[in-house]
C-alpha cells in the first residue's frame, strides 16, 4: 500500500467520524445553525449520518 493510498484512508476514515459527530450533535440540539428552525437542523443531522453510514458501506462493499 502506498503511503498516498495511506494518507487518503486516513482522511476518509476521518471526515466519516467527524460527520457522524456533527450530525449527531445536530440531531440532539447541541448543534444549531442560526435562523434555521430546529426541526431542519435535526432533518439535516439525520441526512449527514445516513450520508456517513451509506458512504461506509459502499467503501466495504466496493473493495
Amino acid at each position: 500500500m502506498s503511503e498516498n493510498n495511506l494518507v487518503g484512508i486516513l482522511s476518509w476514515i476521518v471526515g466519516v467520524i467527524v460527520a457522524l459527530a456533527v450530525g449527531s450533535g445536530m440531531i440532539e440540539g447541541i448543534l444549531g445553525i442560526p435562523g434555521i428552525p430546529s426541526i431542519i437542523t435535526i432533518l439535516a443531522g439525520w441526512i449527514v449520518v445516513i450520508g456517513a453510514i451509506i458512504s461506509l458501506v459502499l467503501a466495504i462493499f466496493n473493495k
